[in-house]
């Protein structure tokens, strides 16, 4: 795949950006197939309530990307990064609100491990989301923030009423059509943000973010 298939955004040729690394972990849960997904607590700063890819910025004792999105997962979900087979580095993707060069990093969940809030503060549930779940059309809408933007986004959790939206839920669909697994959707259905969502958008735009999953 190439940057291309997954983003409009990559980062700018010579450009002095901050590196940061998610990680797609897929494993053989309950249900199928399935992701691992982490929802940001909801007082935070920037992108409050944010569901996402465990993640954040490489550190200057990681080794790389695939390190730091490895121990990011450990220190959010409690994953043994012992039982992740790491498959491939994705190309890196660029955020420009916050200048982050990103590299999605893709595991297989070889051997599994108990996984749960490691800190309330930080994090406020984790999630194991079904491939297809993702897939089902009934789950698939488009996303309309206050600020213009519309893209694409998914229901998720158990009632359907968590919205997975922007960067992460851009890469996933950008995926399954990749590999030809997505079914036809309906993007006229619309949802918009819940105000919680919303809180924190003028802080996930800064250039101090931290964070390098920022929608």
């Amino acid at each position: 795949m190439a940057a291309e298939d997954l983003s409009s955004f990559v980062p700018p040729e010579d450009a002095v950006t901050r590196e940061g690394a998610v990680l797609l972990l897929f494993g053989e849960g309950p249900a199928g197939p399935d992701v691992l997904l982490t929802e940001r607590a909801h007082d935070m700063r920037s992108h409050p309530g944010q569901v996402s890819f465990p993640g954040g910025s490489v550190d200057p004792g990681d080794t790389g990307p695939q390190a730091a999105a490895l121990r990011e997962a450990e220190e959010e979900t409690g994953l043994d990064p012992a039982g992740v087979e790491v498959f491939a580095c994705l190309p890196q993707l660029w955020l420009p609100p916050s200048n982050f060069a990103v590299t999605p990093v893709l595991g297989w969940w070889r051997e599994e491990s108990e996984v749960s809030v490691v800190d309330p503060r930080e994090v406020h549930a984790v999630y194991r989301v079904a491939v297809a779940e993702l897939l089902d059309p009934q789950h698939r809408i488009s996303v309309v923030h206050p600020s213009g933007w519309r893209g694409p986004g998914f229901l998720i959790g158990d009632d359907k009423d968590l919205i997975l939206w922007g960067f992460t839920a851009g890469i996933i669909s950008r995926i399954f059509d990749y590999i030809g697994w997505a079914r036809p959707w309906d993007d006229r259905v619309e949802r918009e943000l819940p105000a919680h969502m919303l809180a924190g958008r003028r802080d996930a735009s800064s250039s101090s973010s931290t964070d390098p999953r920022g929608q």
